[in-house]
């Protein structure tokens, strides 16, 4: 996984972001407001303006110039734009951010390659964007600047002119609730046409088909191993799709899931059909889909120490804790940070339990975290780490139980049901099956093309599944490891996230944006259902019984909380509820 030490800048050209077709208002702040300075600035603007001027002028053709125009009349009554300044580009301050909602710049884990970058009052916008994961020096977009109030304040321009009734109820929520509210998509309006993410399609010069399109032309996967996806092509079986195991409940736009590093996508874990917890910013949140309320669990935006003590637990805890990866299993979650950090919470308690840097090494970032059940019934907790470690720890009193080292920075850790094999997969084309008693290599996975991120056992103890970089997703047998079961390619990216269903009939596999597959195991992997949305994907979780799926969705102006109710004979009594 990239980390702390890559420090080439390698910006390449990628598809038009969605908020950018939407109207000018929202591509008002399009190249997604990246600052630059310097000679970064004019490699940035020889890039994008090398780009097909026809293949961009297709795509938002004459209406930009005209929406360009009205905005910038629009935006001179309201006193916002510079005339003197030409369009595309305005003169702004920019300056440390205060709101507790959004990163402060000088700490993102990559900000000292662009140490600088807080004191340029250069903002530049293009016609073009720039793809979350295409360069070593990863520049997040949420860290560059506070892209939560900017979308909200696309969106509130977005509904100016638009007139919603309010009843009694309405005046009690405050704006933000309210214009949220009614953004939000039940099965019912998506039934009735409306677009699962709210998205106008019937206001805008281009068509949901055409746009799918273009995505699926212009997004950059991101490799380590050049052209690693390409490769796989003819090793990929055909798959059946028209699978149809979950359909739509609802969307809201009242949660904003956020990423903060581009491979790491854990970030979403369901522990009921009604109870979510994700990252949002600097916070872990809980959405309850019962009762539609979202509360905040932990701010790491200040300082968060423990309440409890431990042998080991740092007492003097952590301040603005930059979280990289998230599990939540039953009543225990754990946060994981760039520094090494690992945050536990009981939920069934006030504050938090224990806190641990399990590094001091320069690339200690938490990649991923497993919560499981030892051979002895506890709950043990083993976080990846960046250093090439992976550690195991018992969740009663915080004990490390084992520390085991690897040649290569572990991006991702999953245990057996039996509690006898160990995955890992990390920044190295082999996967390997691992005894977690001892840390010893049982098996080395061979056939990867690139990086692996994701891996999941299924319950019956003996398949399971690794996810790669190469945009495939390998199907394994512990009892025959000379060749995967399955090799399962995605449309656009790297395979991010996998997921099994608890009964073991379905495996979830999430690509970093715009896809979640849904593959049956009893048809060996060869039927899917495809869910098709548009944005970045913060993680993907199935609830414990299987009944509900969730997906976050990050993105300045579209964020939200997609829910997916699996499939039964009586769905059409849905219809009158």
């Amino acid at each position: 996984m990239l980390g702390l030490a890559d420090s080439d800048i390698n910006l390449s050209c990628s598809f038009f972001p969605l908020h950018s077709i939407i109207s000018f208002r929202a591509f008002k702040s399009s190249l997604d407001l990246m600052y630059f300075k310097g000679d970064v600035l004019s490699r940035v603007a020889n890039l994008i303006f090398s780009c097909d001027v026809s293949s961009r002028d297709n795509v938002l053709g004459s209406w930009v110039e005209v929406e360009d125009n009205k905005v910038n009349e629009e935006e001179k009554k309201k006193g916002r734009v510079n005339s003197s300044i030409p369009r595309g580009c305005h003169h702004l301050p920019f300056g440390p951010h205060t709101s507790h909602n959004a990163p402060l710049l000088n700490s993102h884990p990559y900000s000292h390659r662009n140490s600088q970058s807080h004191n340029t009052s250069l903002r530049f916008r293009a016609f073009a964007s720039f793809e979350l994961g295409c360069t070593h020096a990863i520049m997040s977009y949420h860290d560059m600047y506070p892209f939560d109030h900017m979308a909200d304040e696309d969106f509130f321009d977005e509904i100016d002119d638009q007139n919603y009734g309010g009843g009694v109820e309405d005046v009690a929520l405050d704006e933000y609730e309210m214009l949220t509210k009614v953004t939000d998509t039940s099965a019912a309006q998506a039934r009735k046409g409306k677009d699962i993410q709210g998205i106008p399609w019937d206001r805008l010069n281009i068509t949901r088909e055409r746009y799918r399109l273009t995505r699926l032309e212009q997004y950059r996967n991101f490799e380590n191993i050049v052209t690693s996806g390409d490769a796989v092509d003819q090793e990929c079986q055909q798959m059946e799709k028209g699978g149809k195991y979950y359909e739509f409940f609802y969307n809201t736009r009242m949660v904003k899931p956020t990423i903060l590093h581009f491979q790491l996508r854990n970030l979403v874990w369901a522990t009921s059909k009604h109870d979510v917890y994700l990252v949002s910013n600097y916070s872990v949140m809980h959405w309850s889909s019962l009762s539609g309320n979202l509360s905040e669990i932990i701010n790491f935006a200040g300082h968060v120490a423990p309440t409890e003590r431990y042998a080991g637990n740092l007492l003097e805890g952590f301040s603005q804790t930059q979280i990289s990866t998230l599990a939540v299993k039953d009543n225990f979650l754990v946060a994981g940070g760039f520094q090494g950090e690992l945050t536990c919470k009981r939920l069934d308690k006030k504050g938090v339990s224990f806190c641990t840097r399990t590094t001091h090494d320069d690339n200690a970032i938490t990649n991923a975290i497993e919560i499981y059940d030892s051979l002895s019934g506890a709950t043990h907790l083993m976080a990846s780490n960046n250093d090439c470690g992976v550690r195991e720890y018992d969740t009663e009193r915080f004990q490390l139980l084992n520390h085991f080292q690897f040649p290569w920075p572990v991006n991702h850790t999953s245990i057996s049901p039996d509690g006898k094999l160990m995955t890992i997969v990390g920044d190295h084309l082999d996967g390997l099956l691992v005894d977690p008693q001892n840390g010893k290599t049982v098996f080395t996975l061979v056939g990867h093309r690139d990086y692996s991120f994701a891996s999941a056992w299924h319950p019956n103890g003996h398949t399971f599944a690794t996810g790669n970089q190469d945009k495939t997703c390998r199907v394994w047998d512990a009892r025959y490891l000379a060749s995967p079961v399955a090799i399962l390619k995605g449309n656009l990216g790297a395979t991010r996230s996998i997921r099994f269903s608890s009964d073991g009939q379905f495996m979830v596999v999430a690509e970093p944006a715009d896809f979640v597959h849904v593959y049956s195991t009893n048809a060996d992997y060869k039927k899917r259902q495809e869910i098709d949305f548009f944005g970045e994907i913060s993680g993907v979780s199935l609830s414990p019984d299987d009944e509900c799926m969730y997906i976050g969705i990050w993105d300045r102006t579209y964020a939200s909380l997609l829910q997916y109710n699996m499939r039964h004979p009586y769905d059409y009594l849905d219809s009158y509820f």
